[in-house]
């Protein structure tokens, strides 16, 4: 997956393409990872399109990874075979009780999909802290580390599929299943924080499994009766623990109805991903692939464009304040003068020339019309509206500009002098510049 996505990137930068395309061309060379490697090009194009494209489903772009993925399983399938990567017996779910057994484990699974999450970053931390010398050499170093678990558990070296196809069959018991559920977390979380190469998406599924399965033998031993064949949990577990690190369940279902080809298990299945889902978004804001991002400073669920408007400040965009209004004026004398304001009001001075208010055109209009104001000054109709600094950034103005009718008075950093003003012409003329070609036209 990270080899598809680079070859993506690498094609991109060479193509010298803007940053949406980019974005698509990562996806479709992740997608092709994935659907060359498991054999699975549904997974590969939703996992595409669920993570890396997030809101940016189009039918152009849904399009283009799914050309990526089906050519790349297609090149997969002739060079490596037809055959599934895990050679798995056909399971079944026995009774409804099973169900409730089911929900259960998705609970579980999203419970060890964050923990899967917090471990890796806690490990990476650790070893972050601990090694002070060249980075060139910390893999070789860490790698002793690593050796001596391998040493003690073979069954971590590799991506360890053969110990998935066991553990479904039932070929260890519950204890050891728990410690090659640990462990996995372990090997995965130092083989990335020596700064060696290796993703988490196996892994997760490896955890899966072994939690699952050692689930569903507990419950054989305690409930034979109902709890049916352990498999169907370590199958299940597999999708669960997935969908509790990577909040991708769509993929969970998919790929696991690849692996299986078979439909009667889709359904429990999506009673656990649903719950596994559900109790990660409680306990984790991120999945394991957006936390490292978030740690960086980086957020891709903000697009570039939200991020750029964003950093706009008002005094980049507001307009001039125009001619102000003595607060002794009388309000025959600035009648005029309203109705000719560009946006129908103008900002009213003191006589020390400090900020009191705004007057509109349509206060004095009313004030005028009932015969009782003729000879009365303009501080009878002056207001003191939601108002503006000019270093505020343009999200923080929109509140004030949402609920005024017309434009939004800019003070100065002080709060003091009127600077100018912020409209809603303005600030849709910005958005729909930035939409047409991406500039932003700033003052």
């Amino acid at each position: 997956m990270q080899i598809g996505a680079t070859l993506g990137s690498t094609f991109g930068r060479f193509l010298k393409i803007n940053e949406a395309r980019m974005k698509v061309l990562v996806a479709c060379g992740a997608a092709g990872g994935i659907a060359a490697t498991f054999n699975a090009p549904l997974a590969g194009v939703f996992f595409a399109m669920e993570l890396m494209l997030l809101g940016d489903f189009t039918a152009q772009s849904f399009g283009m990874v799914v050309v990526a993925s089906v050519t790349a399983s297609v090149i997969g399938r002739a060079a490596l075979g037809n055959a599934p990567f895990l050679h798995l017996p056909t399971f079944t779910v026995d009774n409804l009780t099973q169900y409730a057994l089911l929900a259960v484990l998705g609970l579980l699974a999203g419970v060890v999909g964050v923990m899967f999450t917090r471990v890796l970053y806690l490990i990476e931390d650790v070893c972050d802290r601990i090694w002070h010398g060249p980075e060139w050499l910390r893999p070789a170093i860490g790698g002793f580390a690593l050796r001596g678990l391998l040493l003690v558990l073979p069954e971590m070296y590799g991506v360890g599929y053969p110990v998935l196809g066991k553990s479904v069959a039932g070929s260890y018991p519950i204890a050891f299943l728990i410690l090659l559920l640990f462990a996995k977390m372990a090997a995965t979380s130092m083989t990335i924080g020596i700064g060696g190469s290796g993703g988490v998406f196996a892994p997760s599924l490896f955890i899966g499994v072994m939690l699952g399965s050692a689930y569903g033998q507990m419950l054989h031993l305690i409930v034979p009766n109902i709890a049916g064949s352990p498999g169907v949990y370590g199958l299940i577990g597999m999708g669960a623990v997935f969908v509790g690190a990577t909040k991708a369940p769509i993929t969970a279902v998919v790929i696991l109805f690849e692996l299986t080809v078979e439909y009667t298990i889709i359904l429990p299945l999506m009673v656990a991903i649903v719950l596994a889902s559900a109790i990660s978004h409680v306990l984790a804001r991120d999945s394991i692939y957006t936390f490292k991002l978030r740690r960086r400073g980086v957020d891709i669920t903000v697009s570039p464009e939200t991020e750029r408007i964003a950093a706009i400040t008002v005094g980049q965009i507001m307009e001039p304040v125009g001619a102000c209004l003595r607060q002794t004026a009388s309000l025959h004398e600035v009648a005029g003068v309203l109705s000719r304001a560009p946006h129908g009001q103008r900002p009213v001075l003191d006589s020390h020339r400090r900020y009191r208010g705004i007057a509109s055109a349509h206060a004095v209009a009313d004030a005028l019309a009932d015969g009782q104001h003729n000879r009365a000054t303009i501080s009878c109709v002056v207001e003191r509206s939601d108002a503006v600094t000019i270093s505020d950034h343009l999200p923080e103005a929109l509140n004030a500009l949402e609920s005024t009718p017309g434009a939004v008075t800019v003070l100065d950093d002080r709060g003091a002098d009127v600077v100018g003003w912020l409209s809603h012409q303005r600030v849709l003329g910005l958005l729909h510049a930035s939409r047409d070609d991406g500039r932003m036209p700033v003052s």
